[in-house]
């Protein structure tokens, strides 16, 4: 019997509402489920998005975010299966190497220091969070125009309206900063419980490629842990949400009960 108890770590952009689609297909199933929201995350996205520009958020930092999550999985009676989203994640992946996951799942991964593939959709899609000519303690704003681009732009404009306005708010531009730092760092040589890398082929944020170049640093890396790869054909960035999720969950359910001990 593989492990029960999952956990769910949304992306920037997102709140945990982002994964209601998930939780509830995988407690029919029998899992135990959690999706924690990032500090100040708790409120509907309508909210968050009518509280803008929030202070709190434009100080939210990823050690923030990391110590939050960890203090979360600390308290559930056993080691979970952590399943994170684009910076949800890089959060899967450096959680798991401090040891307090059975495994993990890492979809659409934001890179960690180091993992370099370059790409025009990618500078175009990260430029406006990353920018160095805007203030850091200002929160971003997740445009139409631009989240059509960033996640859903093979989704009919009527669904991807209907996406916004359901999952997207605001965003601290010192999480994606820090995530260029040693806060983020991953040790690829070290063993670590059980790793999938899911990539989406058609997607501008982070493009299948940086997610190969992912995987590939821990096969380079030698140290024997199960880590493996999928890439998932037209799916985007919104790739946890656009027709066909199901499949995707069914992936991971089955890595799951192959690869993780119960």
């Amino acid at each position: 019997m593989s492990a029960k108890r999952l956990v769910f770590i949304h992306g920037m952009y997102m709140t945990p509402r982002c994964w209601e689609h998930w939780v509830s297909w995988f407690e029919e199933k029998g899992y135990h489920c959690a999706a924690p929201g990032w500090p100040g995350r708790d409120a509907p996205p309508a909210a968050l998005r009518a509280a803008h520009p929030d202070p709190a958020l434009g100080a939210l930092t990823l050690t923030m975010v990391l110590e939050h999550l960890e203090a979360a999985v600390r308290k559930l009676p056993e080691k979970p299966v952590l399943i994170g989203h684009s910076m949800g994640g890089l959060a899967a992946q450096v959680l798991l190497q401090r040891g307090i996951a059975a495994g993990a799942v890492a979809i659409d991964s934001a890179p960690p220091p180091g993992v370099l593939a370059p790409s025009w959709a990618f500078v175009r899609s990260n430029w406006a969070h990353i920018t160095p000519f805007k203030r850091q303690d200002v929160p971003v704003v997740m445009t139409p125009r631009r989240f059509r681009y960033t996640f859903v732009h093979t989704l009919d404009p009527a669904d991807q309206a209907g996406v916004m306005d359901r999952y997207v708010v605001p965003e601290s531009r010192r999480i994606p900063r820090e995530s260029l730092t040693r806060t983020a760092r991953v040790d690829f040589r070290a063993s670590h419980p059980p790793l999938l890398l899911i990539a989406g082929s058609e997607d501008h944020i982070v493009p299948a490629s940086v997610n190969r170049a992912n995987f590939r640093r821990y096969a380079r890396g030698g140290s024997g842990s199960v880590t493996e790869f999928k890439e998932f054909p037209g799916r985007t960035h919104y790739i946890i949400g656009q027709d066909g999720w199901e499949d995707v969950a069914q992936f991971v359910r089955g890595w799951v009960e192959a690869n993780v001990p119960g």
